[in-house]
């Protein structure tokens, strides 16, 4: 018996990932402060990192400027829920041309481990989808997202 448990330790090919994760990405359109408070109070638990602001966010080259009242929005903002699920959001920006509406209100954000597996999940779910951006460098991370054949919307983190 202890020979055929070191055999299948050694010979067991399956790789557990530790480090990945999924979260649920929501979409509001200038109230996710307020339904995270909200959100916080009823799950007792406390934001993961500080609420990301509009205005904490460097400003590229091209990229329009913010409104006053737009500075104060929620660029990001993580909460833990239930069972190691994290709920995120941001708020859309109408001066981005962004509206809510049913089916843009939330997104599936994978977080694989590496470059190579966001890039493996994002070709095969970006086949024969729409509104894709492939991964790429940002600030935070690699990043990038798209919408499935399905009409599934699909973020991909690669966090720095």
């Amino acid at each position: 018996m202890k020979i055929n448990m070191i055999y299948l330790k050694l010979h067991h090919k399956k790789t557990v990932n530790t480090m990945a994760s999924v979260s649920i990405y929501l979409n509001f359109m200038g109230n996710a402060e307020d339904a995270f408070n909200h959100y916080k109070n009823v799950f007792g638990t406390d934001f993961a990192g500080p609420m990301m602001r509009m205005k904490d966010a460097p400003r590229r080259e091209g990229m329009p400027s913010l409104a006053e009242s737009e500075l104060n929005k929620v660029m990001h903002v993580a909460l833990p829920i239930l069972g190691g699920t994290m709920l995120m959001a941001t708020d859309l920006l109408e001066s981005m041309g962004y509206t809510l509406k049913e089916g843009n209100n939330f997104t599936i954000s994978l977080n694989p481990d590496t470059r190579e597996e966001a890039d493996r999940l994002f070709r095969g779910l970006s086949e024969g989808g729409a509104d894709a951006v492939a991964p790429h460098d940002e600030f935070w991370g690699y990043w990038g997202t798209c919408k499935d054949r399905f009409g599934i919307r699909w973020m991909f983190n690669v966090m720095k």
